[in-house]
């Protein structure tokens, strides 16, 4: 099994932990990984761009000229792409949909392949009994002596805590995430990722589902 260390809440080392393989022992594969980042954050994308046709720009109600005998080119409305304030052919609708479905099962197993590369990258710890009275500077001396200095970290936390939340939001290249919500982006944009022991429990137990 996999043994990564344990830091206190002063941020000294204590005695090392067991994780499971099943979770954090798992061979990597880059393609499974690529296919659910990517349609992880084709899921959060937005469509803001949208461009009207020339049945939605104003103007146009009537022709700009005669047909014939004005030695111009015909034209039967100002809406036309070819006008100057005219519509656009084939410019991006905002109801374009970017979703991607993703399997369940291969979920997991990404978010598996990403903690276990964590762990053999030695950029996984645990976290002893991490609280906080909701004011910063505990937390960031605590980040001061952790692994990771100065590069992206990620807390995983088993539950929702306020406290912790409002003493961290200050923190530079810090963010939380709770256990059972963790996914294969906030893994791959974060260096470093540091779980409570009832995080990793609960990480354990929700990924380990067949």
């Amino acid at each position: 099994m996999a043994k990564v260390i344990v830091y206190n809440i002063e941020g000294k080392e204590g005695e090392s932990v067991d994780l499971n393989d099943g979770v954090f022992g798992v061979k990597s594969k880059m393609a499974v990984i690529h296919q659910v980042y990517n349609a992880l954050m084709a899921n959060a994308r937005e469509p803001w761009a949208h461009s009207k046709d020339k049945s939605e720009v104003s103007g146009g109600g009537k022709k700009p000229w005669k047909q014939k005998g004005t030695g111009r080119a015909r034209h039967g409305s100002i809406r036309s792409p070819i006008w100057r304030g005219g519509g656009v052919t084939f410019g991006p609708l905002k109801e374009r949909n970017y979703k991607q479905k993703i399997n369940k099962k291969m979920n997991r197993q990404a978010v598996r392949m990403c903690l276990s590369d964590k762990v053999k990258e030695k950029k996984f710890a645990v976290l002893d009994n991490l609280t906080s009275d909701g004011k910063t500077k505990a937390m960031a001396e605590l980040r001061l002596k952790l692994p990771g200095l100065g590069k992206t970290a990620l807390w995983l936390l088993p539950k929702k805590d306020d406290m912790l939340k409002r003493s961290t939001g200050n923190l530079e290249k810090l963010d939380l995430q709770l256990a059972s919500d963790v996914n294969v982006v906030d893994l791959l944009h974060h260096q470093y990722i540091f779980a409570t022991k009832e995080a990793v429990e609960v990480l354990e137990k929700r990924l380990l589902k067949q």
